[in-house]
């Protein structure tokens, strides 16, 4: 069972920017795909970023960009100009092909929380 940990949330104004970090416990973390999604209070949980096994990379907003250094075993989330929107708790996702739904992956952080002021 790998254990995913977030860190690199906080408070932050608009349009100042964050990279959060995920790093895995797990073995074998270049052979999985990773996804970032987030909860904001009220909302259903919504995609954010995703990235392949291989680096292939896809977001939902050109203001993110996914990484990952797997002789770290991490993924990174770099979040710009962000909004006040943007509030919510960002959890990464560990799962063996990479996609939008969040059901195609078997392991989650506790996710990191992201507030964002006006």
């Amino acid at each position: 069972q790998v254990l995913l940990v977030e860190s690199g949330g906080g408070l932050v104004q608009a349009g100042d920017s964050l990279r959060l970090s995920c790093v895995a416990s797990g073995p074998n973390f270049s052979n999985y795909a990773m996804g970032w999604f987030r909860q904001a209070p009220g909302k259903e949980r919504e995609v954010v970023a995703a990235i392949s096994m291989s680096g292939g990379t896809w977001q939902t907003d050109s203001r993110f960009t996914v990484s990952r250094d797997n002789a770290k075993n991490t993924v990174y989330l770099q979040m710009n100009s962000l909004k006040p929107a943007d509030t919510a708790v960002y959890y990464c996702a560990q799962g063996p092909v990479v996609s939008s739904n969040e059901r195609q992956y078997t392991s989650w952080g506790q996710g990191t929380q992201v507030t964002v002021s006006s």
